[in-house]
């Protein structure tokens, strides 16, 4: 036949048509259910990377689609010792696979090896019944513009899947291997095609080049422009969920995460930098080590430069070395000097070019010495792993044995916590009397008598994930070294804004909810999150009983209200929020309260009720019918207090200039957490957008110094006079702090005065060593730490909080009060610190400070936020926040 000719004549000649043969006959993955990619036998020989792509790995860049019909070709020639699975897509629908590896005799007990390793870690029930290999797990470019990492996996799966490759079949008698061949397809393909599309035919290695000047956004982020390898303990996107779904049914004993750093740098691998977090087990320390020295012995061996011990520490548990370390892993980082800029070649600062292909051949290099580590060890690795959740169970680290979730508290956001236990296989109970016992109090940060109620939350240490518990809890994790990578603080009582308390011993529960892969939480239990903090309630499947009740209402306090709000403004629903607290049937209700009276819907008819409903169930809010408009007590339904809410036209700024995160996390926010509308406007044509049509203009943080040109500005004044509501997050508050007409004002830092002082008194304090640089820049800074904002909850904007708010501050917000005119609704007094590393200078700057308030400009309003309450997705606390910004005012 034709094909079989050319296919015949190109191996014997070039090998090229054999790659196009091959891909004609190797099934695209199905997108339906996710079922197994693999529809049919293989086809011809197995094919190296060359051979089937019809290039060399390095000569360019792969697309995502491209891979994944390359895993496939070489799964399907391995089946009985690879298994490809599908188990999610992205958001924008690219396929996600893994890739278990194993001997022929391991791949067909594959389920009962996952099993059993269940068993080690006390999460499966029954006796271990068999061998233990050891599981690792290996992830790729979750970088998308890190893209070398995806090139040189498919190297590493032919070498596991050649069977002359005697030494890597060695590896297999003794591992089940899972790779990810690409954790971030959206962005790898963002970048992918931008560079195809941009490089000269001869790949130009100059800096200056196009080819290595990636445009905005980049390829780094996911599609909602979020660093998935700063989720992998908050699990707030697509991937990150799906992906740790799969992770928690195998719980590796090593899992390796592939990147990139700035070119001028040669390659990192472990031991990791300082700060170890004190919870890694001595075992998990010497790894580093271990894992190290079979990476050093080939690099040696090559002349590769490289370091360790630098820049990359094992502290904050978002990453993909530490979550895994926290679940019993042994968790390393692998960077190689590169990245998005680097491109095909790129010449270094040194004058060396540095090449595609030698970046692949020094991950592919690392990805098999690691197999070769774990190969070698693996009886260890099993054996210390049992130990690790043996000792979780019955011996947990830290002071602390018990963890509470006040029930008073939001119920909305209590259950959406034990939501998050459950994905992260935390078990939890309720308490089983009132008592009261001496406490941690996350609201007073004071060990006090703290009263512990029967239907309050409890997470006991004594269980298979108390390390991760105690992490995620401990009200103050404990740094060894200032120096660290990221933020300092993130306990989930504080991120949730929920009460709670640590408690030094244990506290009995009842109605245990053993979070795990082969448990199911009862609905008792759940109802308990709801019905026990809202006496009296109205289950909303009783809503359409009464007869045409005169209003609803629905209590305004978490995100799961503002998803409410959006929904039924979307429905055409027409609501009204109360501005001043009020009783009625025997209910309080605080400001804030949305009130969905039947006057202004009639309309509707008994659609509304059907509508609210529905709506309620959805968002899972809890909503009372009421059948009058008298208030016991505060204004009525029909008072001045009570104002009509408008659905508002929402837009928000893009491109260059805009922080890609920032921007990303608001997208997301509306898109995948309200699900409500918003137009993204581009930077580079913003000057000739009519404001007019908006009624609400978001400002990302982000450098405005060219986005908002004086006329732009004046442009934007002008909107804002006439009506329209601007929300200025973090750079564009920086930004806008004293512009002409605006009262948002900088202060002098906190310590000029004392530091002029000082040197006045001690004429050597100018004297510094350069080696003490960074350790000394490290007094001004606040690295991710919570602190305790005061609010004013009768403004607005703080409607649904307390009288604090645990803030996450990342930068100073270095403001001056309001003036008259404006509204200081959040701010930082004497002592606000709560948690997490902030420099000795910095605290000093943190008093007295503007931190969220607004400024009424003409029949316009801006609203200063200096903090970001959307970071990351994960500080849920401050989304109702954000919700305010946008609904309320």
């Amino acid at each position: 036949m034709k094909n079989a000719t050319l296919r015949i004549l190109s191996l014997l000649l070039l090998g090229l048509m054999s790659c196009f043969s091959a891909l004609a006959q190797t099934p695209t993955p199905a997108t339906a259910a996710f079922p197994n990619p693999l529809t049919g036998p293989a086809d011809g020989p197995l094919l190296t990377p060359a051979q089937f792509l019809g290039y060399e790995l390095g000569a360019r860049f792969t697309p995502h689609a491209e891979l994944l019909r390359y895993v496939a070709h070489v799964a399907a020639h391995s089946p009985g010792q690879m298994r490809l699975e599908r188990y999610g897509s992205t958001y924008e629908n690219r396929p996600l696979e893994l890739v278990y590896i194993a001997s022929a005799a391991n791949l067909a007990r594959l389920d009962d090896i996952r099993r059993d390793n269940l068993r080690l870690a006390g999460l499966e029930t029954g006796a271990v019944k068999g061998a233990t290999p050891a599981v690792v797990w290996l992830s790729y470019n979750v970088h998308g513009n890190e893209a070398v990492s995806s090139e040189a996996v498919m190297q590493v799966l032919y070498d596991l899947a050649d069977p002359a490759n005697t030494t890597a079949q060695g590896y297999l008698q003794n591992l089940v291997v899972i790779i990810d061949p690409c954790v971030n397809p959206d962005g790898r393909d963002r970048y992918a095609q931008w560079y195809n599309r941009v490089a000269n035919q001869q790949p130009n290695a100059s800096p200056l080049s196009w080819e290595h000047r990636e445009p905005w956004p980049g390829g780094r982020y996911n599609h909602y422009y979020f660093d998935l390898n700063r989720d992998w303990a908050w699990q707030t996107q697509q991937e990150s969920r799906q992906r740790i779904a799969v992770y928690n049914q195998w719980l590796p004993q090593v899992h390796a995460d592939f990147h990139e750093m700035g070119p001028n740098n040669p390659y990192y691998f472990s031991p990791a930098a300082k700060p170890f977090h004190a919870d890694l087990t001595a075992w998990q320390r010497q790894f580093q080590d271990i894992i190290g020295d079979y990476n050093r012995r080939v690099f040696d061996k090559n002349n590769w430069l490289y370091f360790t011990r630098e820049t990359y520490d094992l502290f904050a548990p978002f990453y993909g070395d530490t979550w895994p370390s926290f679940n019993g892993a042994i968790g390393v980082t692998y960077e190689q000097g590169g990245g998005g800029v680097a491109g095909i070649a790129y010449v270094k600062s040194d004058g060396d070019t540095l090449t595609l292909s030698q970046r692949i051949a020094h991950h592919h290099a690392t990805s098999l010495a690691t197999l070769q580590a774990a190969a070698a060890r693996h009886q260890d690795l099993t054996r210390e792993f049992r130990k690790f959740y043996d000792d979780a169970r019955t011996k947990p680290k830290g002071e602390y044995k018990s963890y509470v979730l006040a029930g008073s508290s939001d119920p909305g956001q209590v259950r959406a916590l034990t939501q998050y236990l459950d994905r992260q296989q935390i078990s939890y109970g309720f308490a089983a009397k009132r008592s009261r016992q001496a406490g941690y109090n996350y609201a007073t940060g004071k060990t006090e008598t703290v009263q512990i109620e029967p239907q309050d939350v409890v997470i006991s240490m004594y269980q298979p994930k108390s390390t991760l518990v105690k992490v995620l809890f401990e009200p103050q994790a404990q740094l060894e070294d200032s120096l660290t990578y990221d933020l300092t603080a993130w306990s989930l009582p504080y991120a949730f804004g929920l009460n709670g308390y640590a408690l030094k011993g244990q506290l009995s529960v009842a109605n245990s909810v053993v979070s795990g892969q082969l448990s199911v939480v009862s609905e008792n239990n759940r109802n308990k999150l709801t019905t026990n903090n809202r006496q009296p309630t109205t289950d909303n499947q009783q809503l359409t009983t009464n007869n045409a009740p005169y209003a609803y209402l629905a209590r305004w306090n978490n995100l799961q209200d503002v998803r409410f709000l959006s929904r039924l403004l979307q429905q055409g629903v027409k609501l009204r929020v109360a501005e001043e607290p009020f009783e009625t049937e025997g209910q309080k209700y605080g400001r804030g309260t949305l009130i969905i009276a039947r006057t202004g819907n009639e309309r509707l008819g008994a659609r509304l009720d059907q509508l609210v409903r529905a709506q309620a169930d959805s968002a899972g809010v809890l909503v009372q019918a009421v059948q009058s408009g008298l208030s016991t007590t505060g204004g009525d339904l029909g008072s001045r207090s009570v104002r009509p809410l408008k659905m508002p036209n929402v837009a928000v700024l893009a491109g260059p200039g805009v922080d890609a995160t920032a921007f990303g996390e608001v997208w997301h926010f509306f898109e995948q957490q309200v699900g409500y509308p918003v137009t993204v406007l581009g930077t580079d044509y913003f000057g000739s957008v009519p404001l007019s049509k908006f009624d609400v203009l978001i400002l990302p943080d982000g450098r405005y110094d060219d986005v908002l040109n004086e006329k732009t500005l004046a442009s934007v004044k002008t909107w804002v006079r006439a009506g329209g509501h601007l929300i200025a997050l973090e750079g564009a508050s920086r930004f806008l702090a004293g512009q002409k007409d605006l009262l948002l004002k900088t202060k002098p830092s906190a310590d000029s005065t004392a530091t002029a002082a000082a040197r006045k008194k001690d004429p050597y304090t100018a004297l510094r060593r350069y080696a003490d640089a960074e350790r000394e820049s490290i007094g001004e800074r606040v690295q991710g730490s919570v602190f305790r904002v005061q609010l004013d909850n009768t403004h607005p904007l703080a409607f649904g909080y307390g009288n604090t708010y645990f803030a996450l501050l990342r930068e100073v917000p270095n403001y001056k009060f309001l003036p008259e005119g404006g509204w200081n609704v959040g701010v930082l007094k004497k002592d606000s610190y709560a948690a997490g590393f902030a420099g000795r200078r910095t605290r000093l700057g943190l008093t007295d400070t503007f931190v969220l308030g607004t400024q009424d400009l003409g029949r316009g309003q801006i609203v200063y936020l200096a903090d970001n309450p959307l970071f990351r997705a994960f500080w849920q606390g401050g989304k109702l926040l954000f919700g305010n910004a946008v609904f309320i005012l």
